[in-house]
């Protein structure tokens, strides 16, 4: 059986100003301190095909337009909605006072495995996510709702924070999007 590949044109996809206007997942992104400008673009691109609400780029994570975030956002950096924040921590606080859960992606005490993880549609919920080998910051972690961990089952002990991001961002979009 022959399974030929779609072209471009055939997969109906949405412009820029419909996506803006689309309903989005209530899930915000946080970037902590991330600094591979391919990871960032590739968190945008995620959030871009699930719809998230916005990105949030914080500390040495860098913002468009960057030519190095676009090789992988491919235009996602235009149609996703992104703000920059100097510190985590304050944008964690901002999104609590707004109404946000917010949960650290994080190897920690008392953390839940994701597919543990209930969510409420009627809630709002924020993930964030650290630097390449730091993680996200203690200082972070301890300001967050609470902490979710990606189980995990080889030799290494952590996933590429854009990988892990696109793991989180599915889960959540199954959960909140249904």
């Amino acid at each position: 059986m022959s399974r030929r590949k779609l072209k471009l044109e055939e997969l109906n996809r949405i412009s820029v100003e419909e996506f803006h206007e689309a309903e989005k997942i209530p899930l915000t992104v946080v970037l902590d301190n991330v600094r591979s400008q391919h990871n960032i673009g590739s968190v945008f691109r995620t959030g871009d095909a699930f719809r998230v609400e916005e990105i949030l780029l914080c500390g040495i994570t860098a913002t468009p337009p960057n030519t190095e975030i676009h090789k992988t956002a491919l235009g996602a950096e235009d149609s996703v909605q992104w703000r920059y924040m100097d510190e985590t921590l304050t944008a964690v606080r901002l999104l609590q006072k707004n109404g946000y859960v917010v949960y650290a992606v994080e190897q920690a005490e008392k953390s839940i495995s994701l597919e543990q993880v209930k969510l409420q549609k009627d809630k709002k919920y924020a993930v964030v996510l650290g630097h390449e080998v730091h993680g996200v910051q203690q200082v972070v972690v301890d300001a967050c709702d609470g902490c979710i961990e990606i189980p995990q089952f080889g030799t290494k002990h952590s996933l590429n924070v854009s990988v892990a991001t696109g793991i989180v961002i599915w889960d959540f979009f199954l959960q909140l999007s249904r």
